[in-house]
């Protein structure tokens, strides 16, 4: 199944071919996680199944091209998380971006520590799940999972033009969580 691009693995995975459907869960699943464990925390991994259970019942029906796909994944992850937060009764953990910054960054005296740190994928997601979750979702979907904007937006359920701001204030908030240990 490696090498085939990605038309032929969906046409494949449409088909029945486990395979094809292991190759495209397997590009998609560990950005899917990611966002899930940041938005979610604990319910990520039974959101995820659930997501892959309405791709698997729905993939029949989609059409379209890798990016779409991700962008439609996405779109029933969303979907599935905010089913199962109405259904725990609960929001998701909030948390003070402030106290995040104070206890997870070193001290600048620290720069190759600071430097490796602030590059760990575990400490970014941790940053941006403390941001407001409309600027954390906007983030983690155009850098997590790669999409554009404009999938970003029909993900959301807003326009591109919000999705834009969403991620300036995230990225800015980052940015001055960063420069104010």
């Amino acid at each position: 199944m490696e090498g085939l691009g990605f038309a032929a693995l969906l046409t494949a995975a449409k088909n029945g071919d486990e395979h094809a459907f292991l190759e495209i869960f397997r590009s998609v699943q560990p950005g899917l996680l990611r966002l899930l464990r940041t938005l979610c925390g604990d319910l990520a991994e039974d959101v995820a199944s659930d997501t892959w259970l309405g791709v698997i019942r729905g993939m029949h029906r989609f059409d379209g091209d890798e990016q779409s796909f991700r962008a439609w994944v996405f779109t029933i992850a969303r979907a599935r998380r905010i089913d199962r937060l109405r259904a725990e009764g609960r929001r998701p953990p909030t948390v003070d971006i402030h106290d995040v910054a104070e206890a997870e960054l070193p001290h600048r005296d620290e720069v190759t520590e600071s430097v490796e740190h602030r590059m760990s994928t575990e400490a970014a997601l941790r940053l941006i799940g403390a941001l407001p979750p409309d600027q954390a979702e906007v983030i983690l979907l155009r850098v997590v999972a790669g999409l554009d904007v404009a999938h970003t937006a029909r993900v959301v359920g807003k326009r591109p033009g919000t999705v834009r701001v969403l991620a300036h204030r995230g990225l800015r908030r980052l940015a001055e969580v960063l420069d104010n240990p």
